[in-house]
């Protein structure tokens, strides 16, 4: 497990922006990094952006330092690492729990039940907000912005007035984002990357890692990465022969850059871009909804 920096170890309260401070919480990992990033905004009155994991330490901290403030609970999205302690809270402090919507429905993934089903199905906001719906504090606001893609109900939250945007899983610090489908839509991704981009925020608070002070190079890099894989996925089922390839064919082919340990989560986000490639005319599938199918190239 990789040393993070002091401010980025689990359970420290560290001041990110004016008003607004970053828990780390217990739960560092391959995907998660040093942990999921809870941010309370305010100081009379408090609103915490992912409550986190379902961890009575994380619990414990939160309550001793913002429970007789907190009014409300934002969720970013429904994965098992960033909502599950909304309930838990708002039960200790009577806090509106807030979100898009509920987790989506658990579906199979795939032959032999293969699946990166990572969603808190228990989930159910006390309040929806859409797209460009406000929550006013008071001394503060937020604004919701709909970023489907990485979750069907995924929510950035901006601080209004700031530039400071809470991406959750939308973007992250120092990695790329997993698009599992059938819930993750790489083509959805793609529109709220440029979305986000044209929203030109001055800083970024991550839902992993360290505040991104560059979002609009963060942004870049992001759609250029994935414009690249997709290029590179295009090129193999092109040579690809009668038999046409397998997503683990392509993982081994393009992922070369990639530790092996991570291939089989790579295997989602490849999978994604193929049927996002399906519906632009430039891949197919006898069985698109299945991981372990056989692709090639489109007719266009």
């Amino acid at each position: 497990m990789p040393l993070w920096p002091d401010d980025l170890l689990p359970g420290v309260a560290t001041v990110v922006a004016d008003g607004v401070t970053r828990v780390v919480a217990p739960n560092p990992g391959v995907m998660t990094g040093p942990g999921t990033n809870t941010y309370a905004i305010g100081t009379s009155s408090v609103v915490l952006i992912d409550p986190g994991p379902d961890d009575d330490r994380h619990l414990n901290r939160l309550l001793d330092l913002y429970g007789d403030r907190l009014r409300a609970v934002l969720v970013t999205h429904s994965h098992l690492d960033h909502s599950p302690l909304a309930r838990r809270m708002s039960a200790a402090t009577g806090a509106t729990v807030i979100g898009f919507g509920p987790a989506p429905r658990a579906r199979g993934q795939g032959a032999g039940g293969h699946h990166f089903d990572g969603h808190d199905q228990g989930f159910m906001p006390d309040r929806r907000m859409s797209d460009g719906e406000r929550f006013d504090v008071g001394d503060f606001a937020v604004d919701a912005v709909w970023t489907p893609g990485h979750t069907s109900n995924h929510l950035c939250f901006e601080l209004a007035g700031t530039g400071l945007l809470f991406s959750g899983d939308h973007v992250m610090s120092g990695s790329t984002v997993v698009i599992a489908p059938p819930d993750g839509d790489m083509s959805a991704y793609f529109e709220s990357l440029e979305k986000v981009r044209r929203r030109t925020p001055r800083k970024i608070g991550p839902g992993h890692g360290a505040m991104i002070d560059d979002p609009a190079a963060v942004l870049d890099d992001y759609l250029r990465h994935r414009r690249q894989r997709e290029a590179q996925v295009v090129a193999c089922l092109t040579g690809a022969g009668p038999d046409g390839v397998s997503v683990d064919d392509l993982v081994e082919q393009i992922y070369t850059d990639v530790p092996s340990a991570l291939h089989p989560v790579a295997r989602f986000s490849v999978w994604a871009h193929l049927r996002k490639l399906a519906a632009d005319g430039l891949a197919k599938s006898c069985e698109p909804d299945d991981i372990e199918a056989v692709w090639s190239p489109g007719e266009k």
